[in-house]
């Protein structure tokens, strides 16, 4: 019987050998490995990482969207969308994290991977509505989580925490309005009030 060993260094030469020259880069960071893999790459990766032996990731447990616009307070300058996944290996006991950035930040598309991992279907519908993330490939790709009229991609970085419209019922008419957001943004400041004896000084 072959057993394997599940440190993180073990996982990452694994990763390194089947995926070869498609690796951009790989870190392991608190007992994780992170590898990031080209967007023309990904489907192929993806595929390889689920099928090659050390690897054998057959179970994509996650896959979320980040907006890297704001990354390091604006002091970031590489490509703004990601899509990131996070692959279990029930049979080796190994976890991995795949991260993908699109090409385009005005149009971010990048390959989907559901019909690797049936898991992806609404995850990857998620991260299309709430970033904007396009799956190539995916059968179904539609909003999933907010309603059917909105308006933008609300976990974009640049997207209004109030929003753009706002809906209500209208006992007129029956039936659930749109119309322009009534909320004034501002910010608040709490005020801190210390104690002349405040944590026991004097």
């Amino acid at each position: 019987m072959t057993t394997y060993s599940v440190r993180p260094e073990a996982t990452r030469d694994a990763v390194l050998a089947a995926l070869g020259a498609k690796v951009q880069n790989i870190s392991i960071a608190l007992g994780e490995v992170t590898v990031v893999v080209a967007a023309a790459d990904y489907l192929v990766a993806a595929q390889l990482l689920r099928d090659s032996v050390g690897c054998q990731f057959e179970q994509l447990i996650d896959l979320c969207g980040v907006d890297y616009s704001e990354y390091k307070n604006g002091d970031y300058t590489g490509l703004r969308f990601c899509a990131v996944s996070h692959l279990l290996s029930v049979s080796l006991n190994q976890r991995l994290r795949l991260k993908v950035f699109a090409p385009d930040d005005g149009m971010p598309i990048v390959a989907s991977v559901s019909k690797l991992w049936s898991s992806a279907n609404w995850f990857e519908r998620e991260a299309f509505d709430l970033y904007g993330i396009v799956f190539e490939g995916h059968e179904d790709l539609r909003r999933i989580l907010t309603d059917y009229g909105f308006i933008g991609h609300p976990f974009r970085k640049d997207f209004p925490a109030e929003g753009h419209v706002e809906m209500r019922y209208d006992a007129e008419q029956a039936r659930v309005v749109y119309q322009p957001v009534t909320i004034e943004a501002r910010e608040i400041t709490p005020r801190v009030i210390r104690e002349d004896k405040y944590g026991g000084t004097q």
